[in-house]
């Protein structure tokens, strides 16, 4: 009750797979605009072998994944920060508040300030 039900999304373990360097250069880097051509040049492989690589290793489409992190990124900074909506999904690359509240919903179930309220509830009930 009150947590958000949240898959974590594989990645490879690997070193030597065509994603192992690709995914840490991408969560460095989720404030900026990213798409599947900026993440298949920095593969050094083409948009369709590279969605075929990040289905086949996290079982999701390369936006998707990206989406994923972002939404992560966004529930640390809200569960660890005082910081705002709209710092934040800048912060995420969501661009606006509108757009991270709306991604957010969709995915975690609940608005970003309900998420929070919520964490912070239930950390000082431990206290």
């Amino acid at each position: 009750g009150g947590q958000a039900q949240f898959v974590t999304t594989p990645v490879p373990a690997r070193d030597d797979h065509p994603l192992a360097a690709l995914l840490p250069w991408v969560t460095e880097r989720l404030d900026q605009p990213l798409t599947v051509e900026d993440l298949a040049r920095q593969a050094r492989m083409s948009s369709r072998n590279l969605g075929r690589h990040f289905r086949a290793a996290t079982g999701t489409t390369p936006l998707q994944w990206l989406l994923t992190q972002r939404i992560r990124r966004a529930q640390e900074l809200l569960e660890t920060t005082d910081t705002g909506i709209d710092t934040i999904a800048t912060a995420t690359g969501m661009g606006t508040a509108t757009t991270l509240r709306r991604h957010f919903n969709r995915t975690v179930g609940v608005p970003p300030d309900t998420y929070r309220r919520t964490f912070r509830s239930r950390s000082r009930r431990r206290e």
